[in-house]
């Protein structure tokens, strides 16, 4: 057998394995001359589909297996292999491979898993002029012509089988395949409806989608006046605190301000309570004083009347600043009525005593009666509880008034 550069794909499937109605080879003749190249026309049934590695070889009558072929050739793949409509093919063997013997062969399609989906009537290889010469065969020709013709009867009829089978199997399909066509009809409807339903759903979904987005934009919208007035009030709010925290500055100088103020009022209060009692005490001073100058001229006139002398023929001597060395009283509002006396006269005929208080003159022989009574004048009073204080005490009883105050 004659090879070509490249193996096809064969197996060992017996023929009972084999499906030889899905290729129908059209157009064999039963006689080619050899020397010529041979055209082998072929039709793919709907239900089968070619593959790339696809191959149809030329087979002598009698094979078992698709590794018993004698030359292969390529098929070409149909233009539209989606077609449900059989499609006519065609293949050309070249003289060169063709047997040069006069046995019966026939074309065998073979898948490129080695399986046979088709085979052609047998034919043989002889010349033109030999279909009219008569032929002389021996009775050994004849016995072989009888067991080929019994082997290609043989031959037929298992094709016939597996034709019939075959058919069976494809009408038992076509029953599931129009049965699932049914089903698959309902169910397409039913998918339209739901797809219909779906459509109308997206319609909603895409109307709502874009409403939303109309929403969504408008609240942008709305964001961004409110994102500018949320600005403008922040700076008002800022201008608010500003002013809010000028406020308190100014509110806590003016509490300063205020306590300063009632600090100085209050101090004011206290000095004007302490004048208030200062005046009190210097107006009772004032009236102590006139009580005692009262006395006190009551005593000038008791002491010039024993001496002989008139009050009234006195010269009167107003207060005065120390002049010529003389020593005013301060005690005294009308002066020391001695003083003239011993001016006037001569030498003192009285001897003269002190108050170890004041300081004022008194005669001797009347120091110690009017010094009794000069000394109860000389008592400090408090204006507010009429407790007596000595005139030498005078700080403890300022002291003693100040603690009524507090």
């Amino acid at each position: 057998m004659e090879e070509t550069i490249e193996d096809p794909p064969t197996s060992a499937v017996l023929l009972d394995h084999c499906h030889f109605s899905q290729v129908i080879f059209n157009s064999v003749e039963k006689f080619y001359v050899p020397g010529g190249d041979i055209t082998c026309y072929y039709t793919l049934t709907q239900h089968f589909i070619p593959r790339r590695k696809d191959w149809i070889g030329i087979f002598r009558v009698g094979w078992k297996t698709t590794r018993e072929y004698y030359t292969f050739m390529w098929v070409t793949l149909p233009v539209d292999l989606n077609s449900k409509s059989p499609k006519q093919q065609e293949v050309q063997f070249k003289a060169y491979y063709l047997p040069k013997d006069d046995e019966y062969y026939q074309f065998c399609y073979v898948d490129q898993d080695g399986v046979v989906r088709g085979a052609s009537i047998p034919f043989q290889f002889c010349p033109e002029n030999e279909e009219d010469i008569l032929v002389v065969t021996t009775q050994e020709e004849l016995e072989t012509l009888k067991s080929i013709n019994k082997k290609l009867e043989q031959t037929m009829k298992e094709q016939k089988d597996c034709w019939e089978t075959e058919l069976l199997q494809l009408k038992e399909q076509n029953q599931k395949m129009s049965s699932e066509n049914e089903k698959m009809g309902v169910r397409v409807d039913q998918l339209q409806a739901q797809l219909s339903t779906q459509e109308k759903e997206i319609e909603k979904l895409v109307q709502g989608v874009q409403d939303k987005a109309e929403q969504l934009e408008d609240l942008k919208k709305e964001n961004g006046q409110l994102f500018l007035s949320l600005s403008e009030q922040r700076e008002h709010r800022k201008e608010l605190e500003r002013t809010v925290e000028e406020m308190k500055q100014k509110e806590t100088t003016a509490a300063k301000k205020q306590q300063e103020l009632t600090d100085q009022n209050f101090d004011l209060s206290k000095r004007l309570s302490e004048n208030k009692i200062i005046y009190n005490v210097l107006q009772k001073e004032k009236e102590r004083m006139e009580e005692e100058n009262d006395l006190l001229k009551m005593e000038n006139s008791t002491l010039l009347s024993y001496m002989g002398l008139n009050y009234d023929s006195l010269p009167y001597q107003a207060p005065a600043s120390n002049q010529g060395g003389a020593r005013q009283n301060p005690g005294l509002v009308y002066g020391n009525p001695y003083s003239g006396i011993q001016e006037s006269s001569a030498p003192s005929l009285l001897s003269i005593k002190k108050c170890p208080t004041c300081k004022s003159d008194f005669p001797d022989d009347l120091f110690d009666h009017t010094l009794e009574q000069h000394m109860q004048t000389l008592s400090l009073n408090c204006p507010i509880c009429d407790k007596a204080f000595p005139a030498k005490e005078k700080q403890i009883f300022e002291d003693h008034v100040l603690c009524h105050t507090l």
